[in-house]
Order: C-alpha cells, then structure tokens, then sequence
C-alpha cells in the first residue's frame, strides 16, 4: 500500500535568500548590464581629472572642471531621470548615452591639442556632466518590475547599494592600471565605452520592454489602485509627488553624503595629525567593508521593522559613531569607529530609495531614485568641502562632532514624518510637488 505520508508543509515565514534575487527571470543579465555601465562612474571622474591636469598643467582648472562636472551631473539627475519616466528608458538612455560618450570622446581630443583653453575644456566637462545617463535609478526602477515581493525588493535593494559601492572602489583602481597602458585619455575613452555598452545591453534587456506599471501586482488591491492612479497620472503628467514620504528620504540621504563628504577629509587630517598617512586606504576601506556588511544583512532580514523607524534609527547611528570616530585616541580605533559608521550608511541609503520607490507613482519612480541619488552626491560635495573648511581651524574631534551634527539633527525631523510608513493608499492622499519644492 503506498505511503501517505507527505513532504512537510514549507514554512510560509521563510523567504529565499539573495540567489533568489538574482535567480528571478532576466534579473541577471539586466543587473550585471547595469553594473557595467556604472562601473564607469568609478572610472571616469578619476580619468578626467588626470586628463585636464595633464592637458592644462593646472590643478586648479582640473578640480574647477570636475566641481563643475559634479554639479551639472548631479543636480540635473531628476531631470534625465524624468525623461525615463515620461518616455521609456529604450527612447531615452542610447541617445543619451551615445551623446554622453562622444563628448567625453571631444574633451580627449580637446585635450590632446597642445595650449588648449582650460575654458574650451571645462566647457565640454560640463556639457558631458549635463548628459550623464541615471542608469542607477533606471536599474532600481527595473527592480521594482522584477521582483514585486518586498522582502526580495529590500534584498535587491540592499545588494544593489552594496555593488554600487564596490564600484566605486573598484573604478579607480582599474584606472590605476590604465593608466601606464593608455595613459588618462585612454581611461577616459574605455570609461565612456563601459557606459555605452552597460547602457545599451541594459534596455536590451527584456524588463526594459515593459511599462513603469509593468510588474504583476494586480493581487494587491492598493498596488493595484496605484497602477489605474498612475497610468491616469501619466496622462495628467502630474507633479512627482511623494509628501513627506519622499522628502524623508531625500533629507536622509543628504545628510548621509554630508557625513560621508566630511569623514574622507577627517580621516587624511587624523592620520597625517598621528604620522601615519598610509593609514587612511585601509581606514576608509573599513567604512566600505562596515557599510557592505550592513546593506547585506538588512536585506537577509526577513521581518525588519517599518521603514519609518529604520531610517531615523540609521541616521542616528551614523551621526552617533561619527561623533565618537572623533575620541579615537589612535589609527586602529578610529578604522573601528569607522567600520561602526559604515556599518548604517548602506542600509540608510538603501532605505531612502525604498521609501522613495514606495511613496510615488510607478510611472516617477526612476525621478524619485534621482532624487535621493542627487541628496546624497549633493551632500557629499558640501560635506567635503565643509570639512576641508573646518580641518585645521579646529581641533579634529570637534570637526567629527559638527560632521555628525546634521545626521543627528534629522532624526527628530524623520521621526516627526514617521507616519510615512503607512499604506501605500495613504501616501497618495499626501500630494506634495518636488521636495526641492
């Protein structure tokens, strides 16, 4: 007589780990696309500032050019980004892209002509900046089309902050190996190659076919209301919107970059203050590997607590190790004090974009991860510049005192909006214009 006994029944609480993330149909090939062509933001702003040096013999007119570049690229992100939502990535991110490229191509060669006019290539710097594809933003969007479950979506986006941090470490290494090969116009040229390609392999991808409202949700009765919302919406072209929602999670990632802008130039001032300056590469890899470890084990929880007690929980702990980074009496305790740092900046970030991604319609989220993208960068730059002002005016652990200050003093502000956690049907009764607004 055949057995009735049956396989134990899967237990409904366990949830599939990061394989499953990128198990999912096309998740792979699309985010490796996207890695690709980021990987190139590691590569190009290193490769531009050596090639206007070199072309210039200024250093001056080569940090000029790349403020400048910064700022055209980060503050017109929301705008490229828009054009996503409104058009489709497959109409927008090629030309964009190609366009991107072949500026970057004209400052080479610009820069190739001996007595070039800094102007002339500072001009075309920015004209580049100004095209920066948003291909962070696009392939967060894409996520949200992947994997509709939100416990993979906060696994997706905890490992795609982590990549991108790797990225960013691993640029301007490889441009270090470009360099006795190709020389800083050459890694100019291949970054601008990573990005074309990574561009064009990611809307060749199939989730890039679909609309922004393209993921199955049709089994949640608010996701569902929030497609018909968001598809009138886009015929309306209404503001963003998000309300409080998306302007926690902007300020959260703003004052993020401010912490992070004004710890690199901390920790150079603090290891050449103690005599050992090869001290800072492995004090600021301490904050990447803390910053890893925790957008990795935020996305391996399978029941962390809302959104709106994560994101001031992790600005305040940001803020909190910040300020006693500064009482370390020596290198080896300042690379823990860091790593602790670290430790809340990815799940911070990450937490900004999935609250952002959550708080607007499907057709601007790729706009609403711009804009946390753009706090962040934006913060950074203030904050280096900030701490360049503040370091050797003052002493160094009253410098990571007033570096931590602006995180710490949002958290009162994010626990003031912490009612942005509630139902997706809830946010969109809070219509608010742009949080630059």
């Amino acid at each position: 007589m055949p057995s009735t006994a049956s396989a134990p029944p899967r237990d409904p609480s366990a949830r599939p780990g990061y394989r499953a993330v990128l198990g999912a149909p096309h998740a792979g090939r699309t985010f490796a696309a996207a890695l690709l062509g980021r990987l190139s933001y590691g590569v190009v702003p290193l490769a531009l500032l050596l090639t206007v040096r070199e072309a210039t013999g200024s250093y001056s007119a080569a940090g000029a050019a790349m403020a400048l570049f910064a700022l055209a690229s980060v503050l017109l992100s929301p705008v490229r980004a828009g054009l996503v939502d409104r058009h489709g990535p497959r109409r927008v991110l090629p030309p964009m892209a190609v366009l991107y490229g072949a500026l970057l191509l004209a400052v080479v060669a610009a820069t190739a002509r001996p007595g070039v006019a800094p102007a002339a290539v500072g001009a075309l710097v920015v004209a580049a900046g100004t095209c920066t594809p948003p291909l962070g933003p696009v392939m967060r969007t894409f996520w949200r089309r992947l994997l509709p479950d939100p416990v993979l979506l906060r696994r997706a986006f905890s490992l795609d902050g982590v990549a991108e941090e790797l990225l960013f470490v691993t640029g301007p290494l490889l441009v270090g190996l470009l360099l006795p090969v190709v020389g800083p116009g050459g890694a100019v040229v291949v970054g601008a190659g990573l990005l074309l390609a990574g561009a064009l392999l990611l809307v060749a991808s199939p989730v890039a076919a679909g609309g922004p409202d393209a993921p199955a949700e049709a089994d949640d009765p608010d996701t569902a209301a929030s497609s018909v919302a968001g598809r009138r919406g886009r015929r309306r072209r209404t503001p963003l919107g998000g309300g409080r929602a998306l302007r926690a999670a902007v300020l959260a990632s703003a004052v993020t970059g401010l912490a992070l802008g004004a710890l690199d130039i901390m920790v150079l001032a603090f290891a050449e203050d103690r005599g050992r300056p090869e001290a800072v590469g492995w004090i600021l890899a301490a904050l990447s590997a803390g910053s890893a470890v925790g957008g990795l084990g935020l996305g391996a929880l399978d029941r962390p607590v809302p959104n709106a007690v994560r994101l001031p929980l992790f600005t305040a702990g940001l803020g909190l190790a910040l300020a006693a980074a500064g009482l370390a009496p020596g290198p080896v305790l300042l690379g823990v004090a860091v790593g602790v740092a670290g430790f809340f900046v990815s799940p911070a970030l990450t937490t900004s974009y999935l609250v952002a991604d959550e708080a607007v319609a499907p057709e601007a989220r790729t706009r609403a991860g711009a804009w946390v993208n753009s706090a962040v960068n934006a913060g950074s730059a203030v904050g280096g510049a900030g701490g360049g002002l503040l370091v050797g005016h003052l002493p160094l652990p009253l410098c990571f005192a007033l570096a931590a200050a602006p995180a710490l003093a949002a958290v009162p502000v994010l626990l003031r909006m912490r009612d942005f956690g509630g139902s997706r049907s809830r946010r969109k009764a809070d219509p608010v214009g742009d949080p630059a607004a």
